[in-house]
């Protein structure tokens, strides 16, 4: 079956036209995702945490495994619009200013733009266009209230949410756990789908998101960078003696395994990168791995 029509199928509502949605199609999208990424030094691994929350949660919604698949995959692609934003407020090193955080906001209608005109549109759509939308109506960028926020939207709001209070920033540490889940809990109904909080909360209280909780890809965590916190990720293609580089201040870390273990760790170098070091280049293989485990459950 095509896949645009097994999603009008279950969607009940028209999706554009398309190509079929092989896994190139596929890794396409999660490309364009990516290069918003390489632009902030200070997110490293963010798509990949919010992508597993979001899978995690709608599966504990007992949403079926189509959806759940496609919830992920709007997980990964919601911060698109970022590639619009400028670096002086995408990369500031401390809190925003009011007239910068109204640019930052600005982000889900860039991400529309951009979208758009991709083939797979349809399918991630409400993840990037209404991700910071709140059931209260005090959400961007258009004031949706209830449910008017798709299921996609108030699912990766929630687990975008959670990983930017968790996560370590220039200006403050990343919050306890427990504090980010209290915090989901108490603005469940408010900021947050109250349903999806609730389960959300649980998810997290069972034991069930700390092994996504500071990682960048399963099984491999951020690494510290000696002046500037935990910004230094490391592939899956990576392996002992390779060079990886901090993306806030540059500097060089030599990967090594201590005594033969498995966990690759890291030691400065003293030596800051080159431009041709430090150039961004998407991380195909996380990359791949998604598309392909994405590319059956949606065009089957």
């Amino acid at each position: 079956m095509k896949l645009m029509q097994k999603l009008n199928d279950w969607l009940g509502t028209p999706v554009p036209p398309s190509p079929s949605a092989d896994t190139p199609l596929l890794a396409s999208l999660l490309s364009m995702a990516w290069l918003v990424e390489a632009r902030d030094p200070y997110t490293g691994g963010h798509l990949w945490r919010v992508s597993q929350y979001c899978a995690l949660l709608a599966n504990k919604a007992g949403l079926p495994a189509t959806e759940v698949q496609l919830i992920a995959l709007g997980g990964f692609v919601h911060d698109l619009g970022k590639i619009g934003i400028p670096d002086a407020v995408l990369r500031k090193a401390g809190r925003l200013e009011e007239h910068e955080y109204d640019v930052i906001k600005t982000h889900p209608e860039i991400g529309k733009r951009l979208l758009e005109t991709h083939p797979l549109a349809g399918l991630v759509m409400d993840a990037v266009w209404s991700h910071h939308e709140m059931p209260n109506g005090r959400g961007y960028p258009r004031g949706l209230i209830g449910d008017q926020i798709p299921r996609m939207a108030a699912i990766t709001g929630i687990c975008d949410a959670f990983d930017a209070m968790t996560s370590d920033r220039p200006y403050r540490k990343g919050m306890p756990l427990d504090d980010a889940l209290k915090i989901v809990e108490d603005s469940a109904g408010s900021q947050f789908h109250e349903v999806y909080a609730h389960l959300f909360v649980s998810l997290g209280r069972e034991g069930g998101l700390q092994h996504i909780l500071g990682h960048t890809d399963a099984g491999i965590p951020l690494r510290r960078c000696e002046s500037c916190g935990p910004t230094v990720v490391v592939s899956r293609t990576h392996g002992a003696g390779d060079l990886v580089f901090c993306p806030a201040c540059e500097m060089g870390y030599e990967l090594y395994r201590p005594d033969q273990g498995n966990l690759l760790r890291v030691r400065g170098t003293g030596k800051k990168g080159t431009a041709d070091q430090l150039k961004p280049v998407p991380d195909q293989a996380l990359i791949q791995h998604l598309a392909q485990r994405l590319t059956p459950s949606v065009a089957a």
